[in-house]
């Protein structure tokens, strides 16, 4: 029962970062694209906003771990 938990936890918690990442860099792209002169700035909230998107997945696998080993 632990193992199937281990799994919902971190395929539940890596699927939303997966898609908002993707989403994420798509709409980055398109934006400089339409206005190259803002692509400084764009990038830089790009990478911001990943890295806020990618800390999510890290706590899903931080509870995968956690439920995994406790």
């Amino acid at each position: 029962m632990k193992e199937i938990a281990v799994g919902l936890a971190m395929g539940l918690g890596a699927i939303g970062p997966g898609i908002g990442i993707g989403y994420l860099f798509g709409k980055a792209i398109e934006a400089m694209g339409r206005n190259p002169q803002a692509s400084g700035q764009i990038q830089t909230n790009m990478i911001l906003g990943a890295a806020f998107t990618e800390a999510i997945a890290i706590y899903a696998l931080v509870i995968a771990l956690i439920l995994r080993f406790v």
